[in-house]
């Protein structure tokens, strides 16, 4: 992620920023370079933190006229790359590893919530 850094859009989002409001169009995903991001869902209900080395948002390249489901606010200072669609595609026909290890990530961050309300 961090090569793709280089040729893509890179923000910086202080502690306590949004980055994304739930119901608000998304055409993007992001990965977090630096920092940590927190995402939360049903009026604040469910809670996840994201770290470096993380991508969120990403169901807006998938899914046409796509509504974030929930917020992203900054925790700590962040850098964060942002990767819309024709970027992303890019991404992975360069480097098809790319999508692997998004996949990868995904499926980590999705068991992880599973363990989480198991309790």
């Amino acid at each position: 992620m961090r090569a793709l850094a280089t040729n893509g859009e890179v923000i910086t989002v202080e502690p306590g920023e949004l980055i994304f409001r739930s119901g608000e169009p998304g055409d993007c995903m992001f990965g977090l370079l630096e920092g940590q991001v927190e995402l939360s869902w049903n009026g604040d209900e469910g809670h996840e933190q994201i770290n470096a080395g993380d991508v969120f948002g990403a169901g807006a390249l998938v899914t046409s006229e796509h509504r974030r489901y929930g917020n992203a606010k900054a925790i700590t200072p962040c850098r964060v790359l942002v990767m819309n669609r024709e970027k992303f595609l890019f991404a992975v026909q360069e480097s098809p590893m790319f999508a692997i290890e998004l996949l990868s990530s995904i499926d980590q961050r999705l068991r992880q919530l599973k363990d989480c309300t198991k309790i």
